[in-house]
């Protein structure tokens, strides 16, 4: 899938905790990206996050719990876009659109209602 996506665009991925086996060592546990003058850290699991306030960080992206959620903290946007993956547990199917402007920054869940459940 990370081929698939590289093929379109630039991606910025991180390893999760059920991504074992050769191909996820080259994954590691947090990257930090900058866009458009933004600085973004990507990780999976948001409470393995030490730093405070988010090291500086203007959106912190995470996963884990495949509950789409968007919340702002000492300034910083954290923004979980829920999984893309099979329904879970009654979660919706989501994926996350970031729009960086250059005074604000959106983050918004999409619901994808086409995938089969798991």
């Amino acid at each position: 899938m990370i081929t698939g996506l590289r093929s379109v665009a630039k991606v910025v991925a991180v390893r999760g905790n059920m991504d074992r086996g050769n191909w996820a060592a080259s994954y590691q546990p947090l990257e930090v990206v900058e866009i458009a003058g933004r600085t973004i850290c990507v990780i999976h699991d948001l409470e393995t996050l030490d730093l405070e306030p988010a090291g500086g960080f203007d959106l912190v992206v995470h996963g884990h719990t495949h509950r789409p959620s968007r919340f702002v903290r000492d300034g910083v946007l954290y923004f979980n876009p829920g999984s893309a993956g099979p329904a879970r547990s009654g979660r919706p199917v989501s994926v996350g659109l970031v729009e960086i402007h250059p005074d604000s920054i959106d983050a918004t869940v999409v619901e994808i209602d086409s995938l089969p459940p798991e």
